[in-house]
């Protein structure tokens, strides 16, 4: 291990774990992404949406042999859990809670036994299990954030759908799989290409502002501030207002600040 890599204990975070004869084809039919194809050590980004298509639950699901660990928000943990029971029906499918730790990693390349981030390289790795953490998860959301990737507490649930919260752009949704909740919508969104808000990170000077917080394009509103740290914050953002020039929020002066991958996937 180097000492320019960053290893935190990520708390917000929890674990499921999902076995049974049945379990990948349960998912199948359930998420976002593509599992049947998932193989053992790779994780993969996705999300369990509501049937009109907005953001229930977003985890990754990562291949362990016979099964899966399902990585998730640990405060909708229970929910979560309870919503997979009720899908479950007749498959064969063993559902449980773990108390695993999770952890996340950055920076230099990480030891043996990491797994690679799917939404997008520089965010680093992932690991489960004890480790010994070298920093904290404020830490790592400052990381996330410098990379312009919006996180769990920006969507909350039932409130986003997917693509507004670049789950497309982030490899969190396999449009050729097939069937899965909330398809319908999320397709024609995509299909028609016709995306009026996104996830965008904003700079600043000073403190975030509170989650809720117009941003806006003059006398307009352009957006609303969702989560953030000193001198960033992530905001969902009207694209047509967004690079207008001249935002501010809480009378403060705001701009959005892309990052190249972000630039490039939107031209």
């Amino acid at each position: 291990m180097t000492a320019s890599l960053s290893i935190a204990h990520l708390p917000s975070r929890a674990l499921i774990t999902v076995g049974g004869p049945d379990w990948r084809s349960f998912l199948q039919g359930l998420l976002t992404q593509d599992v049947e194809s998932l193989a053992d050590g790779e994780v993969r980004f996705a999300a369990l949406l509501t049937p009109q298509g907005r953001l229930l639950y977003d985890l990754f699901v990562v291949g362990q042999g016979d099964g899966a660990l399902l990585d998730v928000a640990a405060e909708y943990r229970d929910a979560l859990l309870q919503k997979l029971t009720l899908y479950r029906l007749r498959a064969k499918v063993e559902l449980a809670a773990s108390e695993t730790r999770v952890y996340a990693a950055w920076g230099d390349d990480a030891p043996g036994g990491w797994l690679r981030d799917s939404r997008l390289d520089p965010l680093g790795w992932r690991a489960y299990g004890a480790l010994g953490p070298t920093t904290d998860e404020a830490a790592y959301d400052a990381h996330r954030l410098s990379m312009g990737v919006p996180g769990s507490a920006d969507w909350g649930s039932e409130k986003t759908y997917p693509i507004e919260a670049n789950f497309d752009l982030l490899n969190g949704i396999d449009f050729r799989k097939g069937c899965f909740v909330g398809q319908e919508t999320t397709s024609r969104m995509k299909r028609r290409g016709v995306i009026k808000s996104r996830m965008l990170p904003l700079v600043f000077d000073g403190a975030a502002p509170a989650p809720g917080t117009e941003v806006l394009a003059g006398d307009l509103r352009a957006g609303e501030v969702l989560s953030g740290t000193d001198g960033r914050a992530m905001a969902l953002m009207r694209l047509d207002r967004a690079e207008a020039g001249g935002l501010t929020s809480e009378g403060r002066t705001v701009e959005v600040a892309r990052p190249d991958w972000l630039d490039q996937a939107l031209g």
